[in-house]
């Protein structure tokens, strides 16, 4: 399944949509990131120390992904053993897709209702991200990705709707992990401060931009799935 209808594969669509949501993951993460940076001594602050902490968080953020991918897509395996379930499926993850591309481009809000859902597992996991704090060991850091990878979010909620559709656990765990490497630029970028960049990728017209987008790659997925179309 191609959401995008580029003829890319799911892999490298789940990228894109990553990239294209860089702009919601700063707002998320970014002051994360940014506090990763900041919280390490004057004296440790050297690029290569940097490097290490954020590739770490990361890690651990991508590694929570994945596993929440691979918990959602073996649900899925219960639920599409039937070619209409998996119609239904593939309907509603495009449909989250068009939520997630509102919510970026700060149309719409309805996304922070799905986020509700995370929030009482994220109360008792908080706490456990705080204690790891200041961060000055790479273990440390991917201790706290991991953590701070459950944060709820309707833009993981949107792709985990994906990972529901295909089904099958690797490649639910494989679609998240090809998403978070997208998020990847846009969260590296806050934590080396890069202030221009992200300026830019905060930007409405970019955000704007991201947004319809994603909304053209679902409304395509959409298409896709009438039965007149599907027919020719």
């Amino acid at each position: 399944m191609d959401p995008t209808g580029l003829d890319l594969s799911p892999l490298a669509a789940a990228f894109v949509f990553g990239l294209l949501g860089g702009a919601h993951c700063i707002g998320m993460c970014g002051g994360i990131m940014s506090a990763l940076t900041f919280a390490v001594p004057p004296s440790m602050r050297h690029p290569a120390r940097l490097t290490g902490l954020l590739l770490g968080y990361n890690l651990g953020r991508i590694a929570s992904y994945m596993t929440a991918g691979a918990l959602v897509a073996t649900l899925g395996t219960l639920v599409a053993i039937t070619p209409a379930a998996r119609l239904v499926l593939q309907g509603l993850a495009a449909v989250m897709l068009i939520l997630m591309a509102l919510y970026i481009a700060n149309w719409w809000k309805g996304l922070l209702k799905v986020e509700a859902v995370g929030r009482r597992l994220w109360r008792h996991l908080e706490p456990v991200g705080r204690r790891l704090m200041p961060v000055v060991k790479v273990p440390q850091a991917i201790a706290l990705g991991a953590v701070w990878g459950w944060l709820p979010c309707g833009l993981v909620y949107s792709m985990l709707a994906w990972s529901l559709a295909v089904a099958d656990p690797l490649h639910g765990a494989a679609l998240m992990g090809a998403f978070g490497l997208g998020t990847l630029p846009a969260l590296l970028a806050t934590g080396f401060a890069a202030r221009q960049l992200g300026t830019l990728i905060r930007h409405p017209a970019t955000r704007s931009l991201a947004a319809l987008t994603i909304i053209a790659f679902a409304l395509w997925q959409l298409w896709s799935l009438m039965p007149n179309h599907a027919h020719g």
